[in-house]
């Protein structure tokens, strides 16, 4: 669930505090770093 309220409004990737934000994945838009969310889809698929 989405807090911040920059984060609402344009996303945590335009937030000027972005890169020193300890909280963009707890109260902002970011997935976890373990999260399916998180992964990008088609990164284990098998090269033929």
């Amino acid at each position: 669930m989405t807090l911040c309220p920059i984060a609402l409004a344009v996303g945590c990737a335009k937030c000027p505090a972005f890169s020193v934000c300890p909280l963009k994945t707890t109260l902002g838009d970011q997935p976890k770093a373990g999260s399916a969310e998180a992964k990008k889809p088609g990164a284990n698929k098998p090269k033929s």
